[in-house]
């Protein structure tokens, strides 16, 4: 698809997205974190924004008890 956000691009969007969550992280291990989730055809067909905040679901759901 021609309109496609450049894999470096979308890796950077979303390792800046998933640093929001994890400030204490390496940044270096988020943008691998980030490549990881590039390579998925589920997460790439979204924004990085959106695939970041996907992925990261099952640790920011607050239950309640």
């Amino acid at each position: 698809m021609d309109d496609e956000i450049p894999s470096d691009i979308w890796i950077y969007y979303c390792a800046l997205q998933l640093k929001r969550h994890w400030r204490t992280v390496d940044p270096d291990q988020l943008e691998e974190l980030a490549a990881d989730l590039d390579r998925g055809p589920r997460l790439r067909a979204l924004s990085p924004q959106a695939a970041a905040a996907l992925w990261l679901e099952p640790v920011t759901i607050v239950r309640a008890t």
